[in-house]
């Protein structure tokens, strides 16, 4: 079986886990902690991070620290993992849906702009599968409409727009861990900002709102949200192997993108000004009616691939009656394919042969 992901650990996950157990420092205090988070806002060019026990709950901390309440809303793509709708109704705000951008799959600015309203407190980015979002519109509607900016980035680990990392446009970002993400812990995520009073306020509520000067006082109402020593542990050798986790994942999305080119599909490419990270190689096939029988032949044939998410506002809790036409045709043809760092290219080679028969088969 060819997996759609599998984590990369080739580096000192070993050794540092272990200092971990022989120090004893294995819950949420330790040397790792810091060290991972240093060196993760060095390496996004964020000014302040703080960890998290997984992406979801970054996302939560991200709207809690900037103030996202009842009766706000929050400007969403329809085309999103569940976790950035989840969060912003646990907070008791309302999601507001916006439709995407073909090309990229990304949010779509114009839309973004139509669905503003008096009671819009923040917008939502989420750079999906590793592509960036157009920034330079948004930030300006943010700056223009007095809004704040989250960055979703779960997916996005070491993707550029415009040369700058993702992450550090808006007003708080948050990054994921989890065992499928570029660079791992296991589970757990980041929080990240430029402003070092929305990292205290997260660190304040990620920390049970304890007291910083009176010891067991808790002045809010607030979260366990910490990451472990040992996962930080394992998140600290997962960067340091970062620049070479991506160049492998970069030269499998070459080979795929080389190898399916003429197909009636197409491949979830690198934009200008943009630097693609390849959390996932996907593919929109041409004709949504194919995508089930072709995933079943690659299922048949030993390899294992995903769907794009459903639409957010289809799900039984978030349902809404829009229609989101580009995001429901993404949604209806997306497929991701394995994307794992070591794939050798002669897997890449047999899943694109599979597809091109499978795609064949389908034409007679």
């Amino acid at each position: 079986m060819i997996p759609v992901y599998q984590p990369y650990f080739t580096g000192q996950e070993k050794i540092y886990v272990n200092q971990c157990l022989d120090s004893s420092w294995i819950s949420s205090k330790g040397e790792f902690i810091k060290k991972f988070e240093g060196q993760f806002a060095e390496y996004i060019g964020a000014k302040k991070a703080t960890s998290v026990s997984n992406g979801t709950v970054a996302i939560h901390l991200a709207l809690e620290a900037i103030g996202v309440g009842k009766d706000d809303e929050v400007i969403v793509p329809a085309l999103t993992y569940i976790a950035s709708v989840n969060t912003i109704l646990q907070t008791g705000a309302k999601p507001v849906y916006v439709d995407s951008l073909s090309h990229s799959w990304q949010v779509d600015p114009e839309d973004i702009l139509r669905k503003i309203t008096p009671q819009t407190k923040a917008v939502m980015v989420v750079h999906l599968y590793g592509l960036p979002c157009d920034m330079d519109p948004i930030v300006k509607i943010c700056r223009e409409r007095n809004l704040l900016l989250i960055e979703d980035c779960a997916e996005a680990f070491g993707t550029y727009y415009k040369g700058q990392h993702v992450g550090t446009f808006g007003d708080i970002a948050t990054f994921s861990f989890f065992g499928n993400k570029t660079i791992t812990t296991g589970e757990g995520g980041m929080v990240v900002a430029n402003n070092a009073e929305t990292i205290d306020r997260a660190f304040h509520l990620k920390n049970q709102g304890v007291s910083s000067t009176r010891e067991y006082w808790h002045d809010v109402l607030a979260y366990n949200y910490r990451m472990t020593n040992i996962c930080a542990a394992i998140g600290l050798a997962q960067l340091e192997k970062a620049d070479e986790i991506l160049e492998k994942k970069r030269q499998i999305a070459a080979l795929y993108e080389s190898s399916l080119h003429g197909l009636p599909l197409k491949f979830h490419a690198e934009l200008p000004e943009t630097r693609h990270s390849f959390w996932m190689c996907s593919i929109a096939v041409d004709s949504a009616d194919v995508r089930t029988p072709l995933r079943a032949h690659l299922k048949e044939k030993g390899v294992e691939t995903r769907p794009v998410f459903y639409l957010a506002n289809s799900m039984p809790h978030c349902y809404t009656q829009e229609k989101f036409p580009v995001a429901e045709s993404i949604a209806a043809r997306g497929v991701n394919l394995p994307s794992y760092p070591d794939l050798s290219r002669a897997q890449v080679q047999t899943v694109c042969n599979e597809i091109a028969r499978a795609l064949e088969s389908f034409s007679k």
